[in-house]
């Protein structure tokens, strides 16, 4: 059984990732302009002087956009090539399943996260201690990017709908929101609206562990809480709601 889902996991990760960027190389460039190109923005109209929270940005759109992503070849995968309907009668696991495809999201975007992770050991240079604390941070954007991506991919029944979601999430939750710099920058009428986000949660984690913004242990302790109870919730509701196997 062991060997079974670690020859699914290759197989998802063969289909989704390998076999893109060896055909299809082109793909990899939108994975790093993406990123970068806010970073660019950023950079160039504060000077340079929010450059660390640039990379942290770039860090969460990167994964955020990783985890959307599994909508959009989900559905891709089910609705046109029913690759679904056959795992279904298979022994294959939705966890597997899932599991394997967010792998594969992972290795197609690490050209991103490479020159992001470059930048940041450059400009930020964290210890041992931060940099477990903003790798923590990040998968736990994953997880939670991946949950709501499975649970949009399911419910489609339409390419063009899952790509159109996917983008406009990963617009509003990483280019709108206060990832890319400070929520200080929001004037307070509307920087409650920020909270709304999971991805501004994180984005205050992970510059305050790399010391651009400073937050009370009990603002730490709230942020984490958010985020881990929100992930949780999602995936009890994903759990409930996905359809697997079609009615």
């Amino acid at each position: 059984m062991r060997r079974s889902h670690a020859s699914q996991l290759l197989a998802s990760i063969l289909v989704n990732a390998v076999y893109e960027m060896k055909n299809y190389p082109i793909n990899l460039v939108n994975t790093v302009i993406s990123p970068i190109s806010f970073l660019l923005v950023i950079d160039f109209v504060s000077r340079g002087a929010l450059i660390g929270q640039a990379i942290e940005g770039g860090l969460i759109m990167s994964m955020f956009q990783s985890g959307m992503s599994l909508q959009g070849d989900i559905s891709h995968l089910k609705n046109d090539f029913k690759l679904q309907d056959m795992l279904v009668s298979s022994p294959a696991s939705p966890s597997v399943y899932v599991l394997g495809m967010a792998a594969s999201e992972v290795i197609y975007n690490i050209p991103a996260l490479a020159v992001l992770v470059a930048l940041g050991a450059l400009y930020i240079h964290p210890g041992a201690i931060a940099a477990l604390e903003l790798t923590a941070a990040l998968l736990l954007m994953f997880l939670t990017s991946i949950t709501l991506g499975f649970m949009f991919a399911t419910l489609s029944s339409d390419i063009v709908q899952s790509f159109a979601w996917s983008r406009l999430l990963t617009t509003i939750f990483t280019a709108i929101t206060p990832v890319y710099y400070p929520i200080t920058y929001i004037p307070l009428p509307f920087r409650y609206l920020a909270y709304l986000s999971p991805t501004t949660y994180i984005a205050e984690l992970m510059q305050n562990t790399a010391g651009y913004l400073r937050l009370s242990a009990g603002a730490v302790a709230t942020d984490w809480a958010v985020v881990v109870g929100l992930t949780l919730g999602l995936l009890v509701v994903v759990s409930r709601n996905a359809r697997w196997k079609e009615s």
